[in-house]
């Protein structure tokens, strides 16, 4: 006999007492490793913002997330060859501009996800 509370699935043994089952991992593994190193390349301030405000766009050129973060090219740069890198944000070149966007926006759940914490 099974039932289910509070999402913890328990059993009764032969005698009618409760056994818990053991927790189970619930991630495939390759899930987990990813998921890890995403998170690594995005567990910055900056990083978290160029997310947020490309996934307002369709794609921006450096200067313009510059102007939307008001903070130096420079800085601007490291940060998006990183996030690049890592294979979150791809480029497309138009003369002089490289404009940026999101290899998958999926990746913007975790803004939902800090927007809706509130231990933030």
């Amino acid at each position: 006999m099974q039932y289910e509370r509070r999402h913890k699935m328990r059993t009764r043994n032969r005698s009618g007492g409760i056994v818990k089952k053991q927790p189970q991992q619930r991630i495939d593994q390759s899930k987990i490793e990813r998921a890890a190193y995403v998170l690594k390349a995005v567990a910055h301030p900056v990083r978290i913002s160029i997310i947020d405000i490309l996934d307002q766009s369709d794609k921006l050129s450096v200067t313009e997330l510059q102007e939307l973060l008001g903070i130096e090219q420079s800085l601007l740069s490291h940060h998006l060859s990183n996030l690049r890198d890592k294979g979150i944000l791809t480029t497309q070149r138009d003369g002089k501009n490289v404009y940026y966007s999101l290899t998958d926006r999926t990746i913007t759940g975790i803004i939902d996800c800090i927007n809706g914490c509130k231990a933030f």
